[in-house]
């Protein structure tokens, strides 16, 4: 019998001790898979913002890393999973618009955050999938722990390119026309 599929979306976490497969499509964003192979207890987070969050953002707490991190961890102890078995892959993190820069990106900054909140936290991290141009799907199986992921190469960039170019051909026509009536003498 196939297991049953549970769909993550930004700012969402589960977690099961029941055979269960969790979904969720990343571009930017980061999700940590978390695994009890004893217990065989899983669950899977998926992160928007590094950090934490403040008493501006308290009822989006799920969307940052570091509350995204609690919450997941805190469920997996509920079901009966132990933090000092937990075993961590994480995934995503990838700059799907080209066009925004290295220091504006978000997703190796989220990947950081992870990285360094595991290790804060004595996880070990035993595989990741992070960064690059794609889309990913991630199906995480809470039981076994496996990950399988499929690729998809974002179509962002091309569409930014495209919206560039229909912007800079309108500016273009734009200043012609203004140096046109830069020509004109008003007269009242």
């Amino acid at each position: 019998m196939p297991k049953k599929q549970h769909e993550i979306t930004i700012g969402g976490y589960h977690a099961s001790r029941d055979p269960l497969v969790l979904r969720t499509l990343l571009g930017s964003c980061v999700a940590v898979c978390l695994h009890d192979r004893q217990r065989k207890i899983g669950g899977m987070n998926h992160i928007l913002l590094p950090g934490k969050a403040d008493l501006k953002h308290f009822n989006q707490a799920a969307r940052f890393g570091a509350n995204a991190m609690e919450l997941l961890i805190n469920r997996m102890i509920r079901l009966g999973g132990r933090k000092e078995r937990f075993t961590a892959k994480i995934f995503g993190g990838g700059q799907i618009m080209p066009t925004i820069g290295d220091s504006l990106a978000t997703g190796p900054k989220i990947v950081a955050f992870v990285r360094e909140y595991l290790q804060m936290e004595s996880i070990p991290l035993i595989n990741e999938n992070t960064g690059g141009t794609d889309t990913r799907v991630i199906f995480f199986h809470t039981d076994s722990g496996n990950v399988f992921l499929r690729r998809t190469p974002s179509t962002m960039g091309e569409m930014c390119a495209v919206q560039e170019k229909e912007v800079l051909k309108t500016l273009k026509r734009l200043r012609s026309e203004t140096e046109k009536l830069a020509d004109i003498q008003w007269f009242r």
